[in-house]
């Protein structure tokens, strides 16, 4: 009787173990649904946003092609300035790093959830690689640009959301406008990979959101 009563004992407290795991499981999936849902809403606002400055880079580069005297140096600050920018995505990490630190446990050691998680996080670490990079090249190209040729009151109304005050510019000639148009397709180039992992990686959200919420039953939360 007390090795019946010890062992039913044993199997009651891992029953409720069990219970207590899955429901902890359950909330940790739960969580991480919704910080995938904020990513890929984030993710969609950086393509669309990336793919609107792809017009802009066409833009420039088209108005570069002309000689100088020609060029509209007003409307080309202007878009020089608009294009200096990277939008950057930050993913929501407090579910993942969480059920990270609970892989031991059977729901999760016994499932993929582990190899979607690591192929999310380095789709993550790519996108990353890639806006130092395109963050690196504003500096290293536009910055430079607006340093050797803008004037100080051009420069400050664009960077105060205010109208060019006029279309003078600084030691510019026309070496200058083709070294920028090289410059600015590498910037495209780039902005163009960014499009590129930005929409692969909400694709990796979107197939983790999937298995989640068909792994652990998350199908009427």
């Amino acid at each position: 009787m007390i090795f019946l009563a010890v062992t039913m004992g044993f199997f009651a407290e891992s029953i409720r173990e069990n219970i207590t795991n899955g429901e902890h499981v359950k909330q940790l999936t739960m969580q991480l649904v919704r910080d995938l849902k904020n990513d890929t809403a984030n993710l969609q606002e950086n393509i669309i946003y990336e793919t609107k400055l792809n017009k802009k880079e066409d833009s420039l580069f088209t108005l570069l092609q002309q000689p100088l005297k020609k060029i509209d140096t007003k409307r080309m600050q202007l878009l020089i300035s608009k294009n200096y920018n990277v939008k950057l995505f930050y993913p929501t990490l407090g579910a993942i790093t969480a059920i990270k630190n609970e892989l031991h446990l059977k729901q999760f050691s016994k499932s993929k959830i582990s190899t979607y998680i690591t192929g999310y996080e380095g789709r993550a670490n790519v996108l990353k690689e890639l806006e130092n990079v395109q963050k690196n090249n504003m500096s290293n190209y536009l910055a430079s640009f607006f340093k050797d040729h803008f004037t100080p009151v051009n420069m400050y109304a664009l960077f105060h959301d205010e109208p060019v005050v006029n279309g003078e510019m600084r030691n510019l000639v026309q070496d200058d406008l083709t070294r920028l148009s090289v410059e600015i397709t590498m910037i495209q180039g780039f902005n163009g990979d960014l499009i590129s992992y930005d929409k692969k990686m909400k694709q990796d959200a979107v197939s983790l959101m999937k298995y989640a919420t068909k792994q652990y039953g998350l199908e009427d939360e």
